[in-house]
């Protein structure tokens, strides 16, 4: 069952899914970049990191859960590895904002990356270490690497909110400042 993190079933014929997770602000803002990418079969909006089992938005978003907006990306890793989720990860986030992620402030918001698994962990880690070293910014990174636990969908109205509502959600990108901060630190690499 997806909602509490148990292993994925095959999908198709001796498909292997994966998933990671990945807190980077806004979950709205975080699926498509990944929705984009060949070997992605879904993104769903959620809450990981928390103490409350089945949080809503509302206990979310109020603080005293623990949890943060994430999103969870089921991939198949024979067509997209996770390298290049956290690729398109560091590309979609500020890792030197430590009070959220652009406009959105609070615990709620903070940048994290849930490894799955030792792979997971080790690939997480390493990367985080090469944008320390060759970041754009000489500031330390604020993004922490924690170990999956459980992962609580979103309620239906969240999922896919920038197919359904496209004209609120470019607006909500662009109040918030979103993609000029990933301009000024990524450039021509902003956004995946």
């Amino acid at each position: 069952m997806l909602a509490l993190g148990l292993p994925l079933a095959s999908h198709g014929q001796d498909e292997q899914l994966a998933r990671a997770t990945f807190a980077g602000g806004c979950f709205w803002c975080m699926e498509p970049p990944y929705d984009k990418l060949d070997g992605v079969i879904e993104t769903i909006s959620g809450f990981s990191g928390g103490h409350v089992v089945n949080p809503s938005y509302r206990q979310v978003v109020a603080g005293g859960t623990g949890h943060l907006e994430v999103v969870q990306v089921v991939y198949d890793p024979s067509v997209v590895s996770y390298e290049r989720l956290l690729e398109v990860y560091w590309r979609n986030v500020d890792p030197y904002q430590t009070d959220g992620q652009f406009c959105d402030r609070g615990q709620t918001y903070r940048t994290a990356i849930f490894a799955h698994d030792d792979a997971q962990r080790a690939a997480a880690t390493a990367s985080r270490l090469a944008l320390a070293e060759d970041g754009p910014e000489e500031r330390p990174i604020d993004t922490r690497i924690l170990d999956f636990e459980a992962f609580y969908p979103a309620e239906d109205y969240h999922q896919d909110y920038y197919e359904k509502n496209p004209v609120r959600y470019t607006y909500y990108r662009w109040r918030c400042g979103r993609d000029d901060r990933l301009e000024a630190l990524w450039g021509n690499e902003a956004g995946g």
